[in-house]
């Protein structure tokens, strides 16, 4: 909810809720649109559908996991404006909700702890006397197509550089004008790696993609799905190769591959979950089985592409 006062237009997008939601947020927030669809056609859909309801020249996404700081739309919003015609899109400070606390190595987490792991491999837990922690500061892909956000774990008040290879999809200012060069969101993907897709997209046309500290979101980490629940395990793994198929060069699309077969074979062989090694190995599959028409795709990239691929940074 933006109940700061510097949005011209609120619109909540309902993707398919089968309960009484659609009703409970137009009694909640009657100045804004409730927009209703009928069914759940994943992140991209729902806010593809919130920027087609909109004329606005620049639209903010925020996701319903995410609660923002008063100025959050006004510093998205002022730094677009105020910034060179090429930047596309302004991604926020993404704070992670609560405290967290590293574990000691080798220790374990209770049973009954949420854990999340950082860039480093190291686990840390929810804790009352702990740090505040960043959960993004913009996204990046490493050189095996793997995409991340940057600062991921960092302290809250890490200084980071304002040029950045992509913007996170929950919460973010778009300028109109790149959505209607590139096209909007894909929603082929339903979830998971949606913006980073678009930021190849924009890049590939001369787009830039651009920081701002001052816009501050605290977002509670994969509320809405969990990052070991079959619809994250299945989408990540599968989105990633897609997505390097479409757009990176092919030594990163042979490396991502290559790392997804490793990470569901260790898995067969007891180095991680069997269940989420069925579940990488489904996601490799699947792409293998589409493979025509993915590379059907990576040329139609090229052909409206003015930018070579070889010439995007995506560790920037």
């Amino acid at each position: 909810m933006l109940d700061d006062g510097t949005a011209d237009r609120v619109i909540v997008v309902d993707n398919g809720s089968t309960d009484d939601s659609v009703a409970v947020l137009r009694r909640a927030l009657p100045d804004a649109t409730v927009l209703a669809l009928d069914t759940n056609g994943g992140f991209a859909a729902g806010a593809n559908a919130g920027v087609r309801h909109s004329d606005a020249d620049v639209v903010v996404l925020l996701n319903n996991d995410a609660e923002p700081a008063p100025g959050f739309v006004a510093a998205l919003r002022d730094h677009l404006v105020a910034a060179p015609a090429d930047v596309a899109a302004v991604t926020g400070r993404i704070v992670l909700a609560g405290r967290w606390t590293r574990l000691p190595a080798g220790t374990a987490a209770g049973s009954d702890q949420r854990v999340l792991r950082d860039h480093d491999g190291r686990l840390w837990v929810p804790s009352a006397d702990g740090e505040t922690r960043l959960n993004s500061t913009g996204v990046r892909l490493d050189r095996d197509g793997n995409g991340m956000d940057r600062d991921w774990f960092a302290p809250a008040d890490r200084v980071a550089a304002p040029a950045v290879f992509g913007f996170s999809g929950g919460a973010a200012a778009l300028r109109r004008a790149a959505l209607e060069d590139v096209g909007p969101l894909d929603e082929s993907l339903f979830m998971y790696y949606e913006d980073a897709e678009l930021a190849w997209r924009l890049h590939r046309r001369g787009w830039r993609v651009e920081y701002v500290a001052d816009a501050v979101v605290v977002h509670d980490h994969s509320a809405s799905s969990g990052v070991q629940s079959e619809l994250f395990l299945f989408r990540n793994a599968r989105n990633r190769l897609v997505v390097a198929l479409w757009h990176a060069p092919w030594p990163t699309v042979l490396r991502a591959a290559a790392r997804t077969l490793a990470r569901g074979l260790r898995g067969l062989t007891g180095g991680s979950t069997r269940r989420e090694a069925r579940l990488v190995l489904a996601a490799l599959a699947d792409v293998v089985r589409h493979l025509p028409a993915h590379l059907a795709h990576r040329v139609r990239q090229s052909r409206v592409a003015s930018v070579p691929r070889r010439a995007v940074d995506p560790g920037a």
